[in-house]
């Protein structure tokens, strides 16, 4: 019985898809995603071209931190199965990070319009759909576009994930590294791009190459590269992305008075064209995450889920280094109770080390029309379970809205393969208007303490002010013969005042936890 209009209603309140009259295949497919718990709804089974509305497909709450895949070729729904995803888990009190790169996200945060076409999916997969829009916050790279800016310290943003901004090579990433330990041992800050800028042609000039040689590997002429790479990379109007004051990523971890999870939507368009340098922006959001955020093993619910959209652009071109950084943040991040969700178009766009740590799956359909297509479709079939589907036949058979889905169970086990008709959001399916958007950013509490850059006494001034050393006096040269003590030595010295004086920045945080062996900050 394969007809949804012959089958026989559902009498007893069992759990979803526990319905006798569902075919056996299907039946079986169903008991899968029958769970006990929370879980999100993401639609209902789709079984010989019927969509059985009885057997509802749906993920766990806790297996959101469990990380997962969103794919599929460009206009299969892709943003709209983030969406969906990103409503619900607001509505379970789960803070969302969403990174908008077509600037069609924006509408999550207004209640959508109905339609005909939306009342019919609805209806279709038996979701009783309510307009609604959820708490939003705004976002923007450096302030470039609509939202608040979100900037990084040179310091903070460290030296391989800025090594892949400036697409540089495996020995010229490791010569970076070494500047950036230079620095840290003369106490020289490095807030903003003219600061890391003044520190390189220090060492590459007469003055410095004594100091230069100093440092261990680092030779005049990868130095001279670093800072051509740097200068390029200010005069394409990059300055804007790095100083203070820093983001600060506990801001992606609140909840709105009502209890929902607030969704912060990191607006892109304006730098579409600057592809490494969104993507790896987006990796140190969740590097800083994992630098802060304590230990809270399996939990009932996720206390954050990040969205990474055009994930493949993150993978490009990367060292070897920086790989390894990604494998291990999306590795250890789970049992900080943080969900990563890459979004692209094939599960080969991300490399096999971080793809075996993404549990759910959701795979909108594939395009098959070239012998690299075909292949692409391959490889991705053999991602998947065994199924009781065509996986190849249905993957490019798929529509829009459409995508066959495989999660982990509560017991933390794959879920049968289920060829699935999504739900629709219950939020605005496109942006909204752009009075709108400034309004809600200049009335966001975030506003007053990120809108206005800072520019403070950093290694920039530092280098190219060289204040004279003040007159010591018999009595201050009779005390400094002294012996002083451990603590004296420690709190006295350059770094220790340098660190002080920038204790906002991730490095100052490490450094002065290590002397005093005081816990990680706590959120």
């Amino acid at each position: 019985m394969s007809d949804r209009e012959t089958m026989p209603p559902a009498t007893a309140p069992e759990a979803p898809g526990s319905a006798s009259a569902l075919p056996r295949e299907a039946l079986e497919i169903a008991s899968g995603y029958a769970f006990t718990g929370p879980a999100l709804d993401l639609g209902a089974l789709m079984w010989a071209e019927n969509c059985l509305s009885d057997a509802q497909i749906r993920i766990p709450l806790p297996m959101l931190n469990r990380h997962g895949l969103v794919a599929g070729a460009t206009g299969t729904g892709k943003t709209k199965t983030l969406q969906l995803i990103a409503e619900q888990l607001s509505a379970q009190g789960v803070p969302v990070f969403l990174a908008d790169i077509k600037g069609d996200l924006s509408g999550i945060s207004a209640a959508g319009q109905p339609n005909d076409k939306v009342q019919g999916r609805a209806a279709e997969v038996h979701q009783e759909w309510t307009p609604t829009g959820f708490p939003a916050e705004f976002l923007a790279l450096g302030g470039y576009g609509h939202g608040i800016p979100v900037r990084a310290t040179i310091t903070s943003f460290g030296p391989v994930l800025l090594s892949k901004v400036l697409q540089l090579n495996q020995t010229q990433e490791q010569s970076l590294g070494l500047i950036f330990h230079y620095a840290d041992t003369k106490g020289l800050e490095l807030i903003d791009l003219k600061d890391l800028r003044a520190v390189v042609a220090f060492l590459t000039s007469d003055e410095g190459k004594a100091e230069l040689k100093n440092i261990g590997g680092l030779s005049t002429a990868t130095a001279g590269v670093i800072l051509r790479s740097l200068t390029a990379f200010e005069a394409q109007g990059m300055a804007d992305f790095f100083g203070e004051p820093e983001f600060d990523t506990s801001e992606l971890l609140r909840a709105a008075p009502d209890g929902r999870g607030v969704v912060s939507v990191l607006e892109l368009p304006a730098v579409q064209d600057k592809p490494q340098l969104f993507s790896t922006f987006l990796m140190w959001l969740l590097a800083d995450l994992f630098h802060d955020l304590p230990e809270v093993g399996d939990a009932d619910k996720p206390k954050l889920v990040f969205f990474f959209d055009e994930a493949h652009l993150l993978f490009n071109d990367a060292s070897k280094a920086f790989l390894d950084s990604i494998t291990q943040t999306v590795r250890l991040i789970r049992s900080k109770g943080v969900g990563v969700f890459f979004v692209t178009q094939t599960p080969k766009d991300v490399p096999s080390d971080v793809l075996a740590q993404l549990g759910n799956r959701v795979q909108h359909a594939l395009r098959a029309f070239t012998p690299d297509d075909q292949k692409a479709l391959k490889a991705t079939v053999k991602t998947f379970p065994d199924s009781a589907y065509d996986l190849e036949e249905l993957l490019t058979g798929l529509g829009t809205g459409e995508a066959v889905v495989t999660v982990l169970s509560e017991k933390g086990a794959p879920t049968p393969v289920a060829a699935t008709r999504l739900r629709a959001p219950e939020s605005l399916m496109g942006p909204v208007e752009g009075t709108a958007l400034d309004q809600a950013v200049k009335s966001s509490q975030l506003y007053g303490r990120y809108a206005q850059a800072v520019d403070r006494e950093s290694a920039y001034e530092k280098l190219t002010t060289a204040p004279p050393k003040p007159q010591e006096t018999p009595e201050a040269e009779s005390k400094a013969k002294e012996e002083p003590s451990m603590v004296q030595q420690v709190v006295g010295s350059g770094m220790f005042k340098s660190l002080a004086r920038s204790v906002g920045t991730q490095i100052g945080r490490e450094i002065t936890r290590s002397l005093f062996g005081t816990a990680r900050r706590r959120r």
